[in-house]
């Protein structure tokens, strides 16, 4: 699971000018970044994301075409990867320069002690105070502006499937329903425990985990966060499980899911940089069902999920990638 530990500049959205309609350019005004109609798609697009400087850079060097093609991202609202270090200062900054927008920013939480049981994405907290001090971080620089976060991917389902050793579940457990309970509490906050994906089991098998990690407590779950499973999979997936968890709403992390999941190499791979995939639905509240809050591009098209298959380390921006993606969507 990637994450970006990269600050907003807010002097560059400061500086900006404004068309009128809350919707501000990026800083290079050729490249021209602007927000989504609020009514289908709420969420703040950052002017100054990976894939929008990659757009002012291709721009510069009248790459029209690729330009043109990685502006698919850039002119979506992708999740904002909140780092280890600065919390306080990033959700402060993202919320704020959102809020300037008259958007909501769409933050990810990706920071348990053990997470990703050592694999590409490896690291978290160091220990349960320091993962308490860094949510009541990220809640401080929230405060009072709109947000929905994505709380931990994989961390519940690492608990299940075996990766996460049995010595740290109970703190886990107390660790997730510790941050529902300080991220619920602000005002407008929308918080989704994260609940795996269509392609590793069964809703049997993770919906008394959910419920211990404090689900009832949150606005809903997410599923196929940074994962490749069709819309209608994790719809179906998600509808059984929100069954089981008193109809507990759900948004689809949609960012890469356009071809479906990948199934031609080692199956512990299919996750990490699949050749073939496509971008999917672009985010929206317009889903194809009511249980359904959103489609959100939780993962960021085009950077990277780990060093596999000729990619950089989990996190960082791959523009080859980022352009098969885009080129391979309509």
């Amino acid at each position: 699971m990637a994450v970006l530990g990269a600050a907003l500049l807010l002097t560059s959205c400061s500086s900006s000018s404004d068309n009128g309609d809350g919707d501000e350019p990026a800083k290079e005004p050729e490249a021209l970044i602007t927000q989504q109609p609020k009514g289908t798609n709420p969420f703040w697009v950052n002017p100054d994301g990976n894939a929008a400087e990659q757009v002012a850079t291709y721009v510069k060097q009248d790459k029209t075409a690729d330009a043109e093609q990685i502006r698919k991202i850039a002119e979506q609202p992708t999740g904002e990867w909140i780092s280890p270090e600065n919390p306080e200062a990033e959700a402060r900054g993202f919320t704020e320069a959102a809020q300037k927008a008259d958007r909501s920013a769409l933050l990810v939480l990706y920071n348990i002690p053990h997470r990703d049981c050592g694999q590409y994405s490896s690291g978290g907290a160091a220990d349960g105070d320091s993962y308490r001090a860094w949510i009541d971080g990220v809640a401080k620089g929230i405060g009072d502006r709109a947000a929905t976060v994505i709380l931990e991917p994989d961390a519940v389902l690492h608990l299940v499937d075996g990766c996460t050793q049995d010595e740290f579940h109970e703190e886990r457990y107390d660790l997730l329903s510790g941050a529902i309970d300080t991220l619920s509490a602000l005002k407008n906050t929308k918080v989704y425990l994260d609940a795996g994906n269509a392609g590793w089991g069964h809703p049997d098998q993770i919906f008394e985990p959910l419920q211990w990690a404090g689900i009832e407590k949150a606005d809903g779950f997410s599923v196929n966060v940074s994962n490749f499973y069709s819309t209608a999979e994790s719809i179906a997936y998600g509808k059984e499980l929100s069954a089981k968890v008193n109809g507990k709403h759900f948004v689809v992390d949609t960012s890469r899911n356009g071809n479906g999941p990948y199934t031609g190499g080692k199956a512990d791979e299919n996750w990490c940089n699949p050749p073939g995939r496509s971008l999917g639905e672009t985010p929206t509240v317009k889903t194809a069902d009511p249980l359904v809050d959103a489609y959100l591009w939780v993962k960021r098209p085009g950077e990277s999920d780990g060093e596999c298959k000729g990619g950089p380390k989990a996190g960082q921006w791959w523009v080859d990638y980022a352009l098969k993606l885009a080129k391979a969507s309509s």
